[in-house]
């Protein structure tokens, strides 16, 4: 199986919600020190959901393919969700478990990972990033 595939490259040049909220109500950095992937999320909410989502991403192909993903379809969710989705992708990738459920299921796009226990940090760090965020007080 092939780990940089034309999908996911895509997924990485097409990642939305770039940039910074200026005055965001959380705002998480994480670095993976295996990889040197970082991350940096920027999250508004209301009512404990999301309701404005930007980051910054300084990772590899596959890191960029997961804040793409997660991004896309990232409106709305509360920490409940986002620790759900943390935990499929992390299940998929370290157990060989299914992909999450749409509108997360194009994270099976990254299952060629699973052998490449050196990049499941990157996947994960936008997800961990955003779950953080979520539980600061």
């Amino acid at each position: 199986m092939k780990l940089y595939t034309e999908k996911i490259l895509k997924l990485a040049t097409e990642i939305p919600l770039i940039g910074k909220i200026d005055n965001a109500d959380k705002t998480v950095s994480l670095r993976s020190p295996i990889c040197g992937s970082a991350i940096t999320v920027y999250i508004n909410q209301h009512q404990g959901r999301i309701k404005e989502f930007r980051q910054e991403v300084k990772a590899c192909a596959l890191g960029q393919a997961s804040a793409s993903i997660l991004a896309n379809n990232i409106i709305g969710l509360d920490l409940p969700e986002i620790s759900a989705l943390h935990n499929s992708v992390k299940g998929m990738l370290e157990k060989n478990l299914p992909a999450p459920a749409p509108p997360f299921s194009n994270y099976e796009l990254l299952r060629p990972a699973t052998d490449f226990k050196n990049r499941h940090a990157s996947i994960l760090l936008v997800l961990e990033a955003t779950k953080n965020a979520l539980q600061e007080k």
